[in-house]
């Protein structure tokens, strides 16, 4: 039976590497809605980015299931950054007697804050086609972030 993998952690955390190592281990097909946006708007999604996002996140949560039901596992590659997010997950796969495993990346704010800085200049400097994090998407992020908690029962990577 196919299990589906679930990437939780703040945004630059390490979660599509990790993502690429569970897609090798567990011969996986990786969704990842930072690859959709950026490969539709660039950095240029603006005022509706967080509509575009909900509607990708509900598209890959279709293409899931076919994927699943074809027998091949999946990886969800995005943050799963609040409770609410991880229990609709839960709520949507668990019924449907999908297996699922959720993947937490935890990581210091320190690190945090060097890995956005160290992305932001990659960005800049036209070495990376990730997302820009200026200060204000720095502390939106930050404020909407909620680590799972342990009865939540994710695997703490």
């Amino acid at each position: 039976m196919s299990k589906i993998f679930l990437m939780c952690g703040k945004i630059c955390s390490g979660k599509s590497t990790c993502a690429k190592q569970l897609s090798r281990e567990h011969k996986a097909v990786i969704l990842s809605i930072d690859d959709i946006m950026l490969a539709l708007f660039g950095q240029d999604a603006g005022e509706k980015h967080d509509h575009y996002v909900e509607m990708t996140e509900k598209y890959l949560y279709e293409k899931s299931l076919e994927i699943l039901e074809l027998g091949i596992n999946v990886v969800l590659d995005w943050g799963f950054w609040t409770r609410e997010k991880r229990d609709y997950a839960r709520n949507f796969y668990g019924p449907r007697g999908i297996e699922y495993e959720f993947c937490y990346i935890s990581i210091s704010d320190e690190e945090w804050n060097r890995r956005l800085d160290k992305r932001n200049k990659d960005v800049k400097e036209n070495r990376s086609d990730a997302y820009y994090v200026d200060e204000g998407l720095r502390r939106k992020f930050e404020a909407i972030f909620e680590a799972p908690e342990n009865e939540e029962k994710v695997i703490r990577m």
